[in-house]
């Protein structure tokens, strides 16, 4: 039960809002929300590109997580989020304080007054934050060979200028590769980059495998692109990276030889990250971690009257066609067999282009779970297609 207006509510945004303005806030907790397929959400405190920002991290009942950041305006929009839950558990340096909301829409504010006046105290231990711009949480120093070879640092170790974008890029996708090594082997681990391109996170990504977690691995890299795939050969032999192999081919052509274990993509464009999917997960990858590049397809061929409101605006048509071609491809790969993610990569400041998609191969479904999944995938894309009978 939603209230058109709550004191309690906004004294409780309000709070939060100071918590933030003196970096004391550890996280707030939001459960028995109004959405019936919602789970609950987390914010916590995130420093990135070194502004303090807010990190909302919203779980469904169907095993997804989704991710928004906010950078300003922290009391408004916190209150806009709270009102959606009828549950809400604020913790700090300070101490906690609780809000609930009975089925009758009876509310109540615990904890409060203490925390209103451990505000007004002039020394406020503040909450460790995590973010993408502080270099203790960086998986790579900088200092690494193949960051020097790869001109991302120069031969001090230092991040050069125009390469701090790419490199908190490769990093924050190293941190999600760690996030789900228990779902690889222990050891032997076969590793496909499709689509490579430059090869800047191939590197990185055998680097961590090979160099800091002393693992045993084989990594095949395919791109189209000739004069990329011999320069990035040359690279590798310098560095010695010996089981790093770069191939120049059609990734549609390609035969995988080994089942691959982990399969990664950077920015394929349009169709092309489609195809990497559909190699991954046909060819039983255990974990797939796809960045899309620009989405053109279902731009082109959208016939869905029902979205015409949306569709009739140009701009507003391509973000919408981005975000239906991205659920479009976890829908499918759910009906794969796969437990899927939309993720944020970066902070969009660095790049629009961070949308990462995350699926990790389930061990039990049934054939007539997957085949109702595969049937409301195909039936939503007909309805989007207007192929519908």
């Amino acid at each position: 039960m939603k209230s058109v207006k709550s004191e309690r509510l906004e004294l409780l945004a309000n709070i939060a809002s100071q918590l933030c303005d003196k970096q004391a806030l550890k996280k707030i907790v939001l459960s028995k929300p109004d959405q019936t397929d919602v789970l609950k959400s987390v914010i916590s405190p995130i420093m990135l590109s070194g502004e303090y920002s807010l990190q909302i991290e919203t779980f469904s009942k169907d095993n997804k997580a989704f991710h928004h950041n906010l950078r300003e305006n922290f009391e408004k929009e916190l209150l806009s989020i709270f009102y959606d839950y009828s549950q809400i558990n604020l913790i700090s340096t300070l101490g906690e304080c609780q809000f609930m909301r009975s089925k009758g829409g009876k509310e109540s504010l615990i904890g409060e007054k203490k925390l209103i006046n451990k505000l007004s105290g002039a020394n406020v231990e503040k909450a460790e934050l995590s973010g993408n711009n502080k270099e203790k949480n960086h998986i790579l120093s900088g200092k690494e060979d193949f960051l020097k070879k790869l001109g991302i640092s120069d031969e001090t170790g230092r991040i050069r200028d125009k390469m701090q974008a790419k490199y908190r890029q490769i990093n924050k996708f190293l941190e999600h590769i760690e996030s789900i090594r228990d779902k690889l082997p222990e050891n032997n681990i076969n590793i496909y980059d499709l689509c490579c391109g430059k090869s800047y996170l191939s590197f990185a990504v055998y680097h961590y495998f090979k160099h800091i977690l002393k693992k045993n691995i084989k990594m095949v890299c395919i791109d189209l692109k000739k004069d990329v795939i011999e320069y990035c050969n040359q690279v590798a032999t310098r560095l010695g990276f010996v089981e790093m192999e770069f191939v120049c081919m059609d990734i549609n052509k390609y035969e995988m030889k080994d089942k691959p274990h982990l399969v990664i993509s950077l920015h394929a464009c349009d169709i092309a990250t489609d195809i990497v999917l559909d190699k991954a997960s046909t060819n039983g990858a255990e974990v797939i971690l796809s960045t899309p590049c620009c989405h053109h397809e279902l731009n082109h061929s959208l016939n869905c009257p029902a979205l015409d409101f949306v569709a009739r605006h140009s701009m507003l048509r391509q973000k919408m066609c981005d975000a239906l071609t991205d659920s479009l491809r976890l829908m499918k790969l759910e009906a794969q067999g796969y437990r899927v993610d939309a993720l944020e990569l970066i902070d969009p400041e660095d790049t629009p282009k961070n949308i990462m998609l995350r699926a990790i191969k389930k061990k039990n479904t049934s054939k007539a779970q997957l085949d109702e999944l595969m049937r409301k995938y195909e039936d939503t894309k007909a309805f989007l297609l207007g192929t519908k009978e």
